[in-house]
């Protein structure tokens, strides 16, 4: 049983053991043990004490099985906090990154609030990749749309969100293979934006789906390599027109953005 401290929190250095200890497991891609409640939890309760996300966010790690989502070879690495690869020169983001993006999303100011129930409304995510993020947004949206350029990718996706609805209560979603740089990007506008890849600059499409009041989380290139996250919100200037207003955040390392379909 694991040593907490007072209030339930796993000290830090229990923490590191059991991380370390997660990381060593060798058995079979089979999902026993794995999926127990104190391995995906422990991964939970990490992401937790760096405090990169509320309750709300981390509610849906807590119920999401993210070993689901990789190859069987990487399913041992499945609840460390690393990237991993999944095919086609893509990755799955690293759990802590999937927190922080998501917290940014919910903290904006347009977020919806209904009595207890709290959501972040229509969603549109650019780079569906494995399906891992888009399963956490389907528990904590209204109504998601994710977009993927990469045909193997998308179909993938596409057959662990089918069979994962049958498990957890997602929302209405809609998976489209299409180029993410584009637009026609489903119908918006969007109350919430998320991509998982960057380029030079956010595509003005992506701007034209933004609802007013909506938010835009999306990592940026920022000279000599390298990418920093980018939080565009649509606001109402002075004079009253829309207009948007950009926040940079902390340095981050995403595939880069790519145009067209791979089919």
């Amino acid at each position: 049983m694991s040593r907490r401290a007072p209030g339930g929190v796993l000290r830090p250095q229990r923490l590191l053991h059991e991380a370390t200890r997660d990381s060593a497991r060798l058995r079979p891609p089979s999902g026993i043990g794995l999926d127990s409640p104190g391995v995906r939890m422990r991964m939970v309760e990490r992401l937790r004490q760096l405090k990169l996300a509320d309750d709300f966010v981390l509610s849906a790690f807590e119920r999401v099985p993210r070993h689901r989502f990789v190859d069987s070879a990487f399913v041992p690495q499945a609840y460390e906090d690393t990237s991993l690869p999944i095919g086609h020169g893509q990755t799955i983001s690293k759990p802590s990154v999937v927190a922080r993006m998501l917290q940014l999303l919910a903290e904006a100011p347009g977020r919806l609030r209904g009595g207890a129930e709290v959501r972040l409304g229509r969603v549109l995510e650019i780079g569906t990749g494995c399906g891992y993020q888009a399963a956490l947004l389907a528990l904590l949206s209204e109504r998601l749309t994710s977009v993927e350029r990469i045909a193997a990718l998308h179909h993938g996706a596409q057959a662990r969100l089918s069979a994962l609805k049958s498990e957890l209560p997602l929302c209405s979603f809609q998976l489209l293979l299409a180029d993410g740089s584009l637009g026609r990007l489903g119908v918006g506008p969007y109350d919430a934006i998320i991509a998982a890849a960057g380029g030079e600059a956010i595509p003005e499409a992506w701007l034209q789906h933004l609802a007013p009041g909506g938010r835009l989380v999306a990592p940026v290139a920022r000279g000599a390599g390298g990418q920093r996250l980018m939080v565009v919100d649509r606001v109402r200037g002075a004079e009253g027109p829309q207009e948007w207003r950009l926040t940079e955040c902390e340095g981050v390392s995403f595939v880069p953005l790519k145009s067209g379909v791979l089919v």
